[in-house]
């Protein structure tokens, strides 16, 4: 049964509905009753019912996909691009599918990190105990003893992880736009460390005991009838709420728990230690985070960002907030940023170094039109 035929169905109930709620009280009964009928549908179970199982091959062979020698994802049969609608009317299992490639992308570009790019996997954090949760980083051999100069890398929010910039860029595109390769590469022949951060990677996600389920059911100090009655309601709402969003994008089908991961703040050795940061498209605001005085001073100083726009690469673009100059990226994609301004942050930090070494400030163009927010 297709998604597009429950639609009509559940459209055609919609339609009877308001019809008969413009009438007498017959009319009325018969609505109720109606509403009675559609709350009893499993929207999720009925979607799934003639759904193919969930199960996706775990290799790139498996998918009939490889990179090909610009980087570019094709099929290894008929040489295409990717194709997202593999199955008509699916759009819950295509979804599916995708997020198992994902997944196997993912292993792919650490593979790359370790044999193309020569990091290692460094497990964090370095004290952590055997049953404690962790992540992993990449680094260069030189990274914590390189005298001179060392590039950390830092991936957005979503389902990208370490080496990666989007996800959809590598699947659509290629390699060189869609990862953090070009950046390492680049930055080792200039002589940098290099440090891959993980941030996507802050917890490990375990599926809930029964007794944390039922821990969280129970912990209310609400009388048992007025819970009941209440989760109830909520319940049924949530249902209908989340049927759509569930089947754009189904991400849990089990109740988790999230672990954390350790971390610790170093504010002032990092302003210290670092001398530029290039931010693509950033959505950070500094109103929403834990940014005094001296943060947004600092970051005026010694950051830029390059937003998507469609005026050309590096002219400057004017904000309100008062962060760091931005300057377009000269796309207005933003998965495209980090990509299209690869060059200009490079000079950026050269800029910077240079500055820093002679103890002069640069004064580059991209920066000499920016509004001056401590006038305000």
């Amino acid at each position: 049964m297709s998604f597009s035929f429950i639609t009509s169905i559940l459209f055609t109930i919609w339609i009877k509905m308001a019809q008969l709620q413009q009438g007498g009280p017959d009319e009325k009964e018969k609505t109720t009753a109606l509403k009675d009928l559609l709350s009893r549908i499993d929207l999720d179970e009925l979607m799934k019912k003639d759904e193919p199982p969930l199960e996706f091959p775990d290799t790139l062979e498996g998918f009939e996909y490889a990179f090909n020698e610009k980087g570019q994802l094709r099929h290894t049969k008929t040489g295409e691009p990717f194709v997202f609608n593999y199955r008509e009317d699916l759009h819950r299992w295509n979804q599916k599918r995708y997020e198992a490639l994902g997944e196997i992308i993912t292993k792919y570009i650490y593979g790359l990190l370790e044999k193309e790019c020569h990091l290692k996997k460094v497990t964090l954090p370095i004290d952590a105990s055997e049953s404690e949760p962790k992540s992993f980083i990449f680094m260069s051999e030189d990274a914590m003893t390189n005298p001179d100069k060392l590039i950390v890398l830092i991936h957005g929010s979503g389902v990208v992880r370490a080496g990666q910039w989007a996800r959809r860029l590598i699947i659509n595109e290629d390699l060189d736009s869609g990862t953090q390769i070009p950046y390492i590469k680049r930055a080792v022949e200039e002589g940098y460390g290099v440090i891959v951060l993980n941030p996507n990677e802050n917890y490990i996600e375990v599926e809930k005991t029964k007794a944390q389920v039922q821990q969280s059911s129970d912990s209310s100090d609400e009388p048992a009838e007025k819970r009941e009655r209440k989760d109830k309601i909520q319940k049924e709402t949530k249902k209908r709420r989340d049927f759509y969003e569930k089947y754009r994008n189904p991400q849990k089908e089990k109740e988790t728990v999230q672990l954390y991961i350790r971390m610790i703040q170093r504010e002032a050795e990092v302003k210290n230690k670092v001398t530029a940061v290039a931010l693509t498209d950033s959505v950070h605001n500094v109103w929403h985070q834990e940014a005094g005085k001296t943060v947004r001073e600092w970051m005026r100083e010694n950051c830029c960002n390059w937003v998507s726009s469609s005026e050309p690469l590096d002219t400057s673009v004017e904000s309100m907030l008062p962060d760091c100059p931005r300057v377009s990226a000269g796309t207005e994609r933003h998965e495209l940023t980090s990509w299209k301004s690869f060059p200009s942050i490079f000079k950026f930090f050269s800029e910077a170094i240079e500055a820093k070494t002679s103890s002069v400030k640069p004064a580059p163009t991209r920066r000499s039109n920016r509004i001056r927010y401590e006038e305000f």
